[in-house]
């Protein structure tokens, strides 16, 4: 009887085990797949990619809105670069971002402060929200851009135009 309570309590804690058991591949979560995840933009790779692969995918540029992803360069300190999604636009110089592992190794932050500081106000250098310090980075950080949720319209990409037939009734015709 005492080998089957073995058996059994054995077969219990593995069964439980797997309950709570972290995948191999869990790890500290990481900016990249959290941008992706909470902006919609699909893009892989490191952070200090995704303004090259955002080429004619989704439009790009130096004008904050909200639900855009803000392309930090690499840098000495950032060597794969960063990514942050803009979820609120306060003004042409300053925004507030929302992203993970910036001030804590695996920490989301939502709405943390970040100001354009560059000299052209074009948003390619950026202090950030630093919550060690409760206040905003000692450094700026040098960055590409704004990538924006939205593809990219391009000339080979069909559009479709809707017009009137000649019984009043509406027709849809591909231009390319």
């Amino acid at each position: 009887m005492v080998v089957g309570f073995r058996a059994f309590f054995a077969a219990s804690i593995l069964a439980l085990s797997t309950l709570f058991a972290v995948p191999a591949t869990a790890g500290t979560l990481q900016c990249v797949p959290f941008a992706r995840q909470v902006s919609g933009i699909d893009i892989h790779g490191n952070a200090n990619t995704w303004w090259g692969q955002a080429e004619g995918r989704y439009d790009r540029g130096h004008e904050p809105r909200v639900g855009a992803v803000l392309a930090f360069a690499a840098s000495r300190s950032m060597p794969v670069g960063h990514v942050a999604m803009v979820s609120k636009v306060v003004s042409g110089r300053e925004v507030l971002l929302t992203h993970a592992n910036w001030s804590y190794r695996g920490g989301i932050e939502r709405n943390v402060r970040a100001i354009d500081v560059s000299a052209n106000n074009d948003w390619t250098d950026v202090r950030v929200w630093y919550g060690p310090i409760g206040d905003l980075g000692l450094r700026s950080n040098p960055a590409r851009g704004f990538i924006y949720a939205q593809p990219s319209k391009t000339i080979d990409q069909p559009v479709q135009i809707a017009s009137a037939d000649a019984t009043g009734g509406a027709a849809v015709h591909a231009a390319f």
